[in-house]
């Protein structure tokens, strides 16, 4: 059965191989795996011959031959089908056909940009999911009507809603950072957002050029497969798209066939015929789309009875997404219940916010929390009323609308808002301002707040264009935030006499501490912004309270265990303990216990020293696992611990978590020795010899219950950002025992990172993992390390732990053999790669390994790799001549896994 609402009688859209004919020798066929599971994914690339067109596109399966769900993945404005090539693998391994392609006048895409024309990148949809319709893989509903859903971020997320509402075989959709209506969008309030216009078409010319190039290049063919030389300085866009931009450019403002240009291509056109289960996700740092485009298209859909959930994610166009994980597995279960009919996945909550929870003062990265309502409250929930002080006041508007304030700047200034540092700035003599009185209690704002303004001004035609913004300000009057650096503008007509407007602030999700203010400030510029270019003085007075919404149905996140589990064992909980090495008294404060060493003030910035560590074998007095051990790790380091099995990197690691007791050394994190329960082993985060989860419990069930046995406050352990590392979905949900080994090891891998503690361990943590989960696990590694963290990691996996790994400690026999920065290890002159003419035998090779001042030598692929130990790369050559060596070449070897050999003498 169909899972999607009753709908009007649907055309027959049957598939038509002619009308999608591929080009001649444009397909090729791939195969990958995706990260997130064992199943390789195939990659098929074809060009598709549409009219007027050729539509680079790749197609993604995994698994056997049974037919599943399709999923459509746009992509954002000046990118490409390569942007969104990850999310397609990975949706292609949980069981999806998947097709991307490059839009109209972008990548490899022939055509001319119409910003979502429904005559040409809309129709594009169209003719995809008719070629989605004659594949073997793709689930049908009817004849030429596959199963399909469609996603994308904004550009991307836009196609999505259109498609819906031309397509009725589209089933589901979840857009991403996208407009409703583009007109008001770029025109809000009948002001012209000139920064941002500018951005796109300055990209859009830059993008057609690149785009002919490529054209031009590739294997087209077919009728339209190449779009018609492009005007001057309008790149690959329609001729009427350049026409409306340089007459709004020139005139500073909007008319009225400019908005009906861009509305006919928006999803608000075709709002009554999007009947289909729609996430939104918007973000809440977008001075390009704000958070009233999300609402709009949530009202809309909701309205013709379809499911809408809504989701205000971290980031936005202004300063990229910072949750693209979650986002992206929230898409996936939302498609895993309307597409796949999984009655049992986690759509998650109709509405979700994520929040700041402060400061990570490891990293200075601000921390996030999630917070979810059982319903949309939209902008204007419950508004609670504040007073405004301050009398009608005049300012003015510069001639030339210079110099003008600053709010938001595209691609940067949004998150900074965040850090209480952003970068707004308002000019003495260009705005009003009104405060209320300090807040008596804390105050949470989200939504849209209202004040109703009288207006004069003294223009010319009687208009006025104004900024409306409203400031956190402290108790000290001076330092204050624009939450997400957003602003209102609104043109002001009829204002030559006293004008009353409502001013609708910009939509937020924001704190206001008890003892602050709210500052409403009325501006006549911004750098964002077309101002009128004549002055003006423009009188502004306050014709009320300031209206704050405040939606108490949406809670932040506190999520508890189910009662049953209390009854787990205590062991357990005090082994959970132990390991963080947490030690708590009455009052909440670690103890040092007696006896232990004091701090080294001189090593408190240092994450890792160990001097001198020694540990013999229990039962063998003169056997070493470790011998004299000694290496030191700055912040910031990804250290790589090598060496051959039984080279003592395990024994050494349990030693620094306490786990064992060296006989000899020391080891001191920041500062601090390192024994059994140490109050410092809070700072560390292990993953060390697998994790003893319990069976019964599920993943997250079993990550909550070893947080609250370290005694610490839920909101310190970062326990979204450690699911999103973990990967695991819907699995999270699941009973451990049902887990496969991979499964397991990312499970407490994420354990491991739980706190975000400043130093990471990790012995073998790709141990059954495949390759994209390897590769994911080296971008998390670099990702942790750059923020000032840092890690050291085991393993045996040479060629990731040189791309992954910044500094290297080889061990062998239970001693340090090297330790340094890796190219100064992979590329250090003391070991020669002799590349040979010829073969030679191994008693030439052990010829070459006695002569003096050599320490070893081992049998490569290209030759022999040899390691000096006081010879001179001179002296060897002539060595090698007289003992015969037919040599062709030598020099300095540049692998790690050569060095790697040759330091521990070719054992392994």
């Amino acid at each position: 059965m169909k899972l999607r609402l009753p709908r009007r009688r649907r055309s027959r859209l049957l598939a038509s191989a002619a009308a999608l004919a591929v080009v001649a020798g444009a397909g090729t066929l791939t195969a990958t795996a995706a990260a997130g599971d064992s199943a390789s994914v195939h990659r098929e690339d074809q060009v598709l011959d549409m009219p007027g067109a050729s539509i680079d596109t790749s197609y993604f399966t995994s698994g056997g031959g049974e037919r599943r769900p399709a999923v459509l993945i746009g992509h954002g404005f000046g990118g490409s089908k390569d942007d969104v090539r990850a999310q397609a693998e990975r949706l292609a391994s949980d069981g999806y056909a998947v097709l991307t392609w490059s839009a109209r006048g972008f990548g490899r895409s022939g055509g001319r940009i119409g910003l979502n024309d429904p005559e040409y990148e809309v129709k594009d949809v169209s003719r995809l999911i008719d070629w989605l319709a004659t594949r073997p893989e793709v689930r049908l509903d009817a004849a030429g009507d596959p199963r399909v859903g469609v996603t994308g971020g904004s550009y991307g997320g836009a196609v999505s809603l259109l498609a819906a509402g031309h397509d009725p075989r589209v089933d589901a959709i979840a857009p991403t950072i996208t407009y409703w209506n583009l007109a008001d969008s770029l025109f809000p309030n009948g002001v012209f957002k000139k920064l941002w216009a500018g951005l796109f078409f300055t990209t859009g010319s830059a993008g057609g050029m690149q785009v002919g190039q490529a054209g031009q290049a590739g294997a087209q063919s077919g009728p339209g497969a190449a779009a018609a030389p492009a005007a001057p300085g309008c790149g690959r866009f329609q001729p009427e798209l350049c026409a409306m931009y340089e007459r709004v450019a020139v005139a500073g403002k909007p008319d009225a066939e400019a908005r009906a240009l861009l509305e006919q291509r928006s999803p608000s056109a075709v709002g009554d015929k999007i009947k289909v289960p729609t996430l939104v996700v918007q973000g809440q740092d977008d001075s390009l789309f704000p958070l009233d485009q999300a609402d709009a298209m949530a009202g809309a859909i909701a309205a013709n009875g379809a499911p809408v959930s809504v989701d205000w994610a971290a980031g936005g166009h202004d300063g990229g997404m910072r949750e693209t994980d979650r986002v992206e597995a929230r898409i996936k279960a939302w498609f895993d219940r309307y597409l796949k009919g999984d009655e049992g996945a986690a759509t998650g909550p109709a509405f979700r916010v994520s929040r700041s929870g402060g400061i990570d003062s490891t990293d200075g990265e601000v921390k996030l929390r999630g917070a979810d309502g059982d319903s949309y409250p939209g902008l204007r929930s419950g508004p609670r009323e504040f007073a405004l002080a301050g009398r009608e006041q005049s300012f003015g508007n510069p001639a030339g609308g210079a110099p003008p304030a600053l709010s938001a700047l595209p691609g940067i200034g949004g998150q900074l808002a965040a850090f209480g540092a952003g970068l707004s700035l308002d000019f003495p003599g260009q705005n009003a301002r009104f405060e209320t009185e300090p807040l008596d209690t804390g105050l949470r704002i989200t939504g849209t707040p209202t004040v109703t303004l009288k207006v004069r001004s003294t223009a010319a035609d009687g208009s006025a264009v104004l900024f409306g913004k409203v400031y956190d300000v402290g108790p000290d009057g001076r330092q204050q935030v624009l939450p997400s650096q957003l602003v209102a503008p609104v043109r002001v007509e009829n204002a030559g006499q006293d004008a009353t407007v409502e001013l609708r602030l910009p939509a937020i999700d924001h704190a206001v501490e008890a003892g602050h203010r709210l500052r409403l400030v009325v501006a006549a510029t911004d750098l964002g912004y077309a101002s009128p270019a004549a002055p003006a003085t423009y009188t502004v007075s306050a014709q009320g309270p300031l209206a704050v919404p405040v939606a108490d149905g949406v809670r932040t996140a506190a999520t508890g265990l189910p009662a049953w589990t209390w009854g787990l064992p205590l062991a357990a909980l005090a082994l959970a303990a132990g390991l963080l090495g947490v030690r708590r008294t009455g009052g909440g404060r670690a103890r040092v216990r007696a006896g232990e060493p004091q701090p080294e003030p001189a090593l408190a910035d240092v994450p890792l020293e160990i001097t001198g560590l020694t540990k013999r074998y229990a039962k063998a007095q003169d056997r070493y696992a470790v011998r004299d051990l000694s290496f030191r790790v700055e912040k910031g380091q990804v250290l790589g611990l090598l060496g051959p099995n039984g080279a003592g990197k395990t024994t050494t690691l349990r030693m620094l978590m306490g786990l064992i007791s060296p006989d000899a050394g020391e080891i001191r994190v920041f500062g601090h020795a390192v024994r059994a329960g140490a109050p410092v082993l809070s700072r560390v985060g292990a993953f060390v010899e697998g994790a003893g989860f319990l069976p019964h419990l599920t993943g997250r069930a079993n990550l909550e219950l070893y947080w609250q046995a370290t005694g610490r406050p839920a909101e310190d352990s970062h326990m979204a950002e450690a699911l999103e590392i973990a990967g695991l979905g819907d699995a999270l949900e699941r009973a451990v025992r049902t887990y496969s080994q991979g499964m397991r090891q990312r499970l407490a891998i994420a354990q491991a990172m739980l706190g975000m503690p400043d130093l990471l361990i990790l012995d073998e943590p790709t141990n059954g993992l495949d390759p994209p989960q390897i590769r994911e696990m080296r971008d998390v590694m670099i990702r942790y390390a750059a923020g000032g963290r840092t890690v050291i990691v085991s393993s045996h996996l040479l060629s990731e732990v040189e791309q992954s790994c910044t500094h290297l400690v080889v061990m062998d026999r239970g001693q340090r053999v090297a330790a340094g920065e890796v190219a100064e290890i992979t590329g250090g002159g003391d070991t020669l790669l002799v590349t040979l003419a010829g073969p030679v035998d191994e008693v030439t090779v052990e010829k070459v390994a006695a002569l003096e001042g050599v320490g070893s030598v081992v049998t490569a692929e290209d030759g022999l790799l040899v390691r000096l130990e006081g010879a001179t790369a001179a002296g060897l050559i002539a060595e090698l001549v007289r003992l015969e060596v037919p040599v062709s070449g030598v020099g300095p070897h540049r692998r790690l896994e050569d060095a790697f050999l040759t330091l521990i003498g070719g054992a392994a």
